[in-house]
């Protein structure tokens, strides 16, 4: 039985201050983000019924809504309440949870300035982001023909909707020729990130992994750099250019989704997942999961 269409569930979403029924949940076709952009968001998990640094991302969400030049009316608290809100009137405990915000219909135009600040919260069953079984062998990664914008152009360090169409272009040509993901560069043309993860790679016993100047810091990328400092590995933040990738003995990603991936190959490059790869993977894992963090 395949799973319905996103806009076809029973459930329900958090939108404004008060629960609407998953089908209810609906904006205007004249809504200012759907036509610029204006909307930030997160992904989060929620691991044994707790959201994995559920502040954490809804700091960031008001940090990427000041960066696109709005406020969103709910703080920090109020935003975490109204997840866990959210993860208990769905009856999950293990689940994907999406805020987003963005700006609503009341002027059409580029300028917006007083149109109302939405915040909708949706939580649905999300597993690996990638095939389990192809997962723990590596997945595949081709290289995107986009680049990660120069920061001078772009709100980069926001998780903002706009940032992703260049992500959703790269990641569909990707898997149109059987990879996985795809591996973009930055504006420079040195190694960045994968259309929704960060990227790591390892060396003669080290983590390298590129500085996020142009493109998201992920709180999962920076969850796994503090579990492997932890563990005695020396983590490496610099840039990375494309002739190294052959380098390489060891290549993961991190994100919300993807978690802790291993990668198998990149282009031409191939990697091997090994014992670094398989202790982050364990440690993250653990991490996460609130029975294990209370043992």
């Amino acid at each position: 039985m395949s799973t319905p269409n996103f806009d076809d569930r029973d459930g329900w979403i958090w939108l404004d201050g008060r629960m609407v029924e998953w089908r209810d949940a609906k904006v205007h076709i004249l809504t200012h983000a759907l036509h610029y952009a204006s909307a930030v968001f997160e992904g989060e998990r929620a691991y044994g019924g707790r959201i994995f640094k559920s502040a954490e991302h809804s700091r960031r969400l008001k940090d990427s809504a000041r960066i696109l030049d709005f406020e969103i009316p709910w703080t920090i608290d109020q935003i975490d309440a109204a997840k866990a809100e959210a993860l208990r009137r769905n009856n999950f405990t293990d689940a994907y949870v999406r805020p987003i915000a963005w700006r609503g219909s009341e002027m059409m135009g580029v300028s917006a300035q007083h149109n109302t600040i939405h915040l909708g919260i949706a939580v649905w069953d999300w597993p690996s982001y990638f095939d389990p079984a192809q997962r723990m062998k590596g997945i595949r990664l081709d290289i995107a023909d986009y680049r990660r914008p120069d920061p001078a152009t772009a709100p980069a360090l926001a998780k903002a909707a706009g940032l992703y169409m260049i992500c959703t272009i790269s990641k569909h040509r990707a898997e149109r020729r059987g990879y996985a993901d795809a591996l973009m560069m930055d504006w420079q043309g040195r190694v960045a990130e994968c259309t929704g993860a960060n990227i790591f790679f390892v060396r003669d016993g080290s983590i390298h992994t590129p500085i996020a100047d142009c493109f998201l810091a992920g709180i999962t990328r920076a969850t796994v750099i503090d579990l492997a400092r932890r563990r005695g590995v020396e983590v490496v933040e610099r840039r990375i250019m494309p002739d190294e990738l052959g380098a390489f003995s060891e290549c993961f990603i991190t994100g919300t989704a993807a978690e802790v991936t291993p990668v198998g190959e990149i282009g031409p490059h191939v990697y091997t997942p090994g014992a670094i790869t398989a202790a982050l993977i364990d440690a993250y894992t653990a991490e996460v999961n609130p029975k294990t963090k209370a043992a």
